[in-house]
Formats: structure tokens, sequence, C-alpha cells
């Protein structure tokens, strides 16, 4: 199992939803570094469970920083990240540790682990995971928020509900990250929480949209091939639970669209050159341009939902009906946008400290 993320500054995560902690080591930070540990708090804030939209089980994620940190700074050396789990509920899983719930992980973590593997709620393929992600990234989003680079995510859908799109970027970004459902008409919030409440009540959940802005971004990171920052980005993103699709700029719209719509005209405004408009979201050949990366994934609903389904006792080799039990979020989309944030941040550091060497990160 390989569960680290990055080359100049990676991240290692560790723990299952019921273990006894989940957390991260992050290697390869610059020493001197502030830490802002209210950061990360409000970060982890934005990612708990809130109302009758999200899972019943709550978390206080009281991390602790054990090693990398001295004095709210960075020294160079690995930092340790743990969160302790402590309201679990186990009993809930013990009946179906041979059981494939639909669209889970359970069947293909037996294929891979032979039977060795937590099967306790989702073990390490739970989004309880997210969190130490969380932790992890508010310190690279800090650190590169001191250096003029900003990202935030919103939903740009939910059940079918659509949210405005970017407008002024830092505005907007400043506003998602004060607010617990990461919308930007705030209408759409109780229209949002309605029809997820509906899903849930009826025992079913819901997916969305998510899309993120990174603005700020110098010109020329990132690689023309195999690390091109959409590469990196898409490695990172399809690593959040319950992501199964990307899409930067235009996206799957460019399909449809002629090249003299598609292209970006390039002019110069106040001696910078920039494009007129951002199609390509920032990047092309793989590489910075200077203007704002925008980017979108697809998250599906809940896989968990409370009706009957069709699976199999893969140790026993028979057919079932699957009556779910345990505690979940009947959507994720809403808690997801902060993970969003979190591993695009882990993705720009590493990326601008293979460019520029590790110090830049520092100020």
């Amino acid at each position: 199992m390989k569960n680290t993320f990055g080359t100049s500054v990676a991240v290692t995560i560790i723990g299952e939803s019921h273990g006894e902690y989940i957390g991260a080591v992050i290697d390869g930070l610059a020493p001197g570094i502030h830490v802002n540990e209210e950061y990360i708090n409000h970060m982890l804030f934005l990612r708990r469970p809130s109302g009758k939209i999200a899972t019943p089980r709550k978390e206080k994620d009281e991390f602790k920083i054990i090693s990398g940190v001295n004095n709210n700074t960075t020294t160079g050396t690995p930092i340790t990240i743990l969160i302790p789990n402590e309201n679990v509920k186990s009993g809930d899983y013990s009946q179906m540790r041979t059981v494939a719930r639909p669209s889970h992980a359970d069947y293909t973590a037996q294929c891979k682990y032979h039977g060795f593997q937590d099967s306790r709620g989702g073990g390490h393929f739970s989004g309880r995971i997210t969190a130490a992600l969380v932790a992890a990234g508010a310190i690279c989003k800090y650190a590169l928020e001191q250096k003029g680079i900003y990202i935030g995510t919103h939903v740009k859908k939910c059940a079918g509900i659509a949210d405005r799109d970017f407008g002024a970027l830092l505005s907007d970004i400043n506003l998602l990250n004060q607010r617990t459902f990461a919308v930007l008409e705030e209408s759409h919030i109780e229209e949002m929480t309605n029809a997820i409440i509906e899903a849930s009540s009826n025992g079913d959940s819901v997916g969305g949209i998510l899309e993120t802005a990174i603005t700020g971004m110098p010109e020329g990171i990132g690689e023309p091939w195999f690390d091109s920052v959409e590469s990196l980005l898409s490695h990172m993103m399809f690593s959040i639970p319950a992501v199964k699709g990307i899409e930067f700029g235009a996206g799957f719209k460019l399909a449809d669209m002629k090249g003299s719509d598609a292209n970006d005209p390039i002019k110069i405004e106040n001696g910078k050159i920039v494009t007129v408009t951002n199609n390509n979201g920032g990047i092309n050949g793989g590489i910075t341009n200077g203007m704002p990366i925008i980017f979108r994934t697809a998250v599906k609903p809940t896989p968990t939902i409370f009706k009957p389904q069709n699976t199999v006792d893969f140790q026993n080799m028979t057919e079932i009906i699957l009556e779910p039990k345990g505690r979940h979020d009947p959507a994720i989309v809403n808690r997801a946008r902060v993970v969003q944030d979190a591993a695009s941040a882990i993705v720009i550091c590493d990326a601008l400290a293979l460019r520029y060497g590790t110090d830049w990160l520092k100020g």
C-alpha cells in the first residue's frame, strides 16, 4: 500500500476509520514557515459534520502536532499530525465484515489485502481519513497565502441545483473560506440543504460538482508531459473519496466549441501578459500561464444508502440483500470542498518547491 503523495513536499496519510488515531506526515517543508493552529482548526471545522445533512458521527478532531514544529514554526524535519478517533461504533459493522457494500471498496480491499484489512467503518478507505489530509493541507494552504496564492472551492452543483460561477475571485474565495456550506449564492444553501434532507428521508443520497479556483499562481509551473499541472491535480483529486471526474477551464464544453471560440486571446494588461478568457483554466502545455487555475470535480452520491440492495457475501459466495447499518452522510459534496482545498494546496506547494526550491515557501 502506498500512501504518500508528492516529490519535494510529500504527504503521507495513516490510520483507519475506527482505529485509535488517524494522521499525516509532511516531509520537505522548509524550516521557518509559520504554522497557524487556529487556521488548521478552522479548516477542520469546515469539514466537520453539521445538522441533518451530515452523519451523526461527531468527532472533535483535536489534532496534535508531535514533530517538525517548534514555537509554531516548522523546523525543516518531518511534521507529524495525529487526530484521535473517539466516537466510534464498530459494532455496526461486525455483521458486515464479509459483505460487499455496493460502490464501496469492501470487495476490492478483500481482493488486495486477502482479508487482513480493517473493515470497520470502511477502514483506511473511509472518508474519515480526509481529516488528516485537511490538517496537513491547512499548513500548506496557509503557507501559500503568505505568498499571495489563494485557494477556494464551492459547491457548483448539488442534487441538480446549480450555484453561480466565480466572479471576483479574491472576494469569492474569502467568502467561501468562511461559509460552512460553501456556495457563492446564499439562497442556494437552503435549496441544496432541503434537497439533501429530502433524499435522506427517503433513505437515499445525492452527489454534486465542486469547483475550485487557485489565484496568484506564477507562470511557468509544471512540466509539459507526465507531471503537467493538470496531471498532478488530477492524481490528487482522485485520491479524495467519491471523486469520479475532473475537468479544467471550460472542460468538456471545449469538445463542442470551434477553435475561434475555445482559444484564449492574449493581451498585455498593466505590463503583464494575460488572457482575455480562461477556457484553458490557467494552464497551457501542462504549465501555468499566470491566469487563475479553475477546475471542477464530479462527486458521486454517498454509496451507503438506507435502501435494500443486492450484493454478495464474498466469503460464503452467496448472494444476499443488504440492509445497511452505521452512520453516514446523505451527501459528501458539501464537506468534501475543504478536502479539495487542502489537497490542492499540497499539490501546489510541491510543484512550487520543485520549481523554486523548498526555501521559496518560507517567504
